[in-house]
Formats: structure tokens, sequence, C-alpha cells
């Protein structure tokens, strides 16, 4: 009976209806986007981080964090990796690596290098490696060949077909040096690993550094980003005291940090579009409340209950804003999907300004069902706030004064 009243109220002005119900519908869709494409582009900076250089769990000796050496790398074989493997089953597969600074060098230039000795197989499935080649061929596994990255190989002056000059330390200080075909040129997608990074086979730079059966870090990727934190205290309670789990909050604070500052930005944007909602729907319930006056007391007259008549005010107030986020979901859902399935790739200056800052020139965009439920809360939470205005008005409502009016 309340409800088929006020559905009936709200049409009664069905312009005063319509216009409101659209302000709701745009803000749900803006903020749909807005909270897509911000979600879309931290998860892709997290992924990318994790994927090319940190991973998101990496076991590592104790003191490599603090003193980054091959001093400070730690033995590992098949006995090893297995028990890692079978830590938890939520562990999908390992990447072993190994990775130092050296003095890379073409025929004229030379430049400072990271060079990583990598498990090809295991690197494909954490990030698609080979995927990102550009020009020549990735490496077999084992090979003695190298690549590089476009930046690096840009400093050097070099080409595939090349010979790369490799000069630095080993473990336990040892001379290190070798000669490599560079089979390939890779785009690194941060730019600063593109500007100095030197890919090995894992056999190939533990041979050049001195470091047989040696790791830095061992990378473990677990079946769903949301098991990272019970996977790494699985890998800890079958660790000796020598080694450490680092989880993949714990490797990147600096882009952690960066991310939470954005968020504040993005969340005060968001609050404005909120007051905006907010005051438009207040406007709306405050010029149905005062041009209803003199009904509310002649209801009132007639023996309904303030509470009956609260009521119906309440529910005409979420009605108003279940058509506008329902709406605004309907509408929001495919934009949202075609982005998601084709995020923003920029070129030009704006490319070159985010690859500058160390980002990728795409914006992806994430699609989850609590999209949907975060905007539809903060909306009905709204609403419950504004109703409080006709409930506390008709509470307090004088009879007499109202019905003269």
């Amino acid at each position: 009976m309340h409800l088929k009243l006020a559905w009936r109220n709200i049409w009664r002005n069905r312009r005063r209806t319509l216009i409101t119900v659209s302000s709701v519908l745009f803000a749900v869709v803006l903020s749909l986007f807005l909270e897509s494409m911000s979600r879309g582009s931290y998860n892709h900076m997290i992924d990318i981080t994790a994927q090319f250089h940190t991973g998101y769990i990496q076991i590592q000796d104790s003191l490599f964090e603090r003193e980054p050496s091959l001093d400070n790398s730690f033995y590992t074989d098949s006995t090893f990796e297995h028990d890692i493997l079978n830590a938890d089953p939520a562990i999908e597969f390992i990447a072993p690596r190994i990775e130092t600074f050296m003095l890379a060098s073409g025929d004229v230039q030379a430049r400072g290098a990271l060079v990583m000795g990598i498990d090809l197989e295991m690197e494909q499935r954490l990030n698609r490696l080979q995927d990102r080649v550009v020009e020549g061929r990735f490496f077999e596994p084992g090979g003695e060949a190298a690549i590089l990255g476009t930046g690096l190989a840009n400093r050097l002056n070099v080409a595939v077909g090349d010979t790369l000059v490799l000069l630095g330390q080993g473990r336990f200080g040892m001379s290190a040096s070798g000669l490599f075909e560079i089979a390939g040129l890779m785009e690194h997608p941060l730019r600063d690993m593109d500007n100095q990074i030197v890919y090995l086979s894992l056999p190939a730079a533990q041979r050049l550094l001195s470091a047989e059966d040696h790791v830095t870090a061992i990378l473990v990727t677990p079946d769903e980003i949301e098991n990272t934190d019970s996977v790494a205290g699985a890998i800890r309670a079958i660790l000796d005291n020598n080694l450490v789990t680092l989880t993949w909050p714990e490797l990147m604070p600096e882009l952690i940090q960066g991310i939470e500052f954005d968020k504040m930005q993005m969340y005060l944007m968001m609050g404005i579009l909120y007051v905006v909602i907010g005051f438009g729907l207040f406007g709306t319930i405050l010029m149905m409340t005062l041009e209803r006056m003199k009904e509310f007391g002649l209801l009132l007259s007639v023996g309904m209950q303030r509470v009956q008549l609260s009521g119906v005010i309440f529910l005409e107030t979420l009605i108003i804003c279940f058509l506008g986020v329902v709406s605004g979901s309907i509408a929001g859902f495919p934009v949202l999907l075609y982005f998601y399935h084709n995020p923003i790739r920029f070129d030009g200056d704006i490319a070159d300004i985010m690859h500058d800052m160390g980002f990728e020139a795409v914006m992806p965009f994430h699609l989850h069902s609590d999209l949907f439920i975060l905007q539809a809360s903060i909306i009905f939470g709204l609403a419950f706030i504004i109703s409080l205005y006709p409930v506390v008005k008709v509470g307090t409502l004088n009879i007499l004064d109202a019905s003269r009016r």
C-alpha cells in the first residue's frame, strides 16, 4: 500500500522526477567510469611491476634487501624448488632469477646495465616476455645469446647480431666478463628498466658470475593475487632463518605510496561529485516537501499516522535513487565493458610523457561487480541522509498551520 502510494506520488510531477533520475544516472555513469579507470590503472601498474621486476612473492637471502650483492645469493636445486612448490596448493609456479649490475659495451659506447639471468619458460608464464621482442628473436633455453631493452640498445648503438661485452664482478669478488651475441631487442614496459636491462639465460648468467646453482631471488606466483599473504605465510614456515619471503607491497613501497596519494586525489574528485549529487537530490526533495505541506496536513487531519506518512516520503526518495542507480548501472556497464576489452592507448606527446614517468602508455579499465555495489551503496547512503529532512518535517508539522496554506 505505502509502496504503491509512493510510486504514484513521484510521477505526479514527471518532469521533476525524470530530471532527478537523469542527474543520478549521469553521476553513476561518471563515477563508475572514473573508479574503473583509476582501479584499472593501479592494478596495471602493480601487475607490470610485479611481473617484470619484483614478482608477487619473492624469496631472497635475508641480507639481500639491504645489500643487493651476489655475495648474498643463495643455493637452490630441484629439491628446494619442489619444496617451495608444495608449500601451498595456491602456488601456481616459481621463477628463479639471478641479477646484478655490470658494465655493458658495444663497439663504441658503454653503459651500466642490469644483467638478469632467467628461466625462459617460467618468465614466459609470468609476463609473456617473448611477446615483447620487437626485433630479432629470443635466445633458446640455456643459450648463450643476450636480449637487450631497446633503450639500452640505442644508448650502446648496437643492433641484432652485434656482440655485447659484459664486464663486472662475480660472486665473492671474482672477475666476471663475457661476450654475447645480441639475439633480439625488446620493449620493456618499465622505461627505467628498458634503458638498462640485459636478459641472459639462467645457466649462462650463473656461469658468467661464477654463481653456479645460485640465484638472487625466486619469484613465487600464486593462483590468485588475493592469496598472496597466505602463500607467503606458508613459505615462511618451511624456510630457514637465512632466507626471507617478501610480498609485493613490501617489495614496491614507493609505488604503493604513490598509488595511495593518487587515490586521495581521486577520492576528492569523487567527493565533490557526490556533494553535487547530494545537493541536487536534496533540492528535489525540498521542493517536493514544501509544496506538499498542505497535503500532508490534510492527510494527518483525516487520520493518517505520522509514521506512515514519513514512511511514504522515505520510499519516494529511495525509489527515485533506485531508478537512477539501476539506469546508471545499465547505461554504464556497456561503456566499461568496451574499455575493459579495448583499453585506451596513447601516442605522441602523451605517450612520451607517460614513458618518461616510467609507465606504459596505456589506460586499462577495471570491471567487477563491486564497482556497481559501491556506487549503489554511496547513492543510497546519500538518499537515506537526505530523506531525514522530510521525515523530520512531517514529525514536527503543525496540522492547523499546514491546513491553512
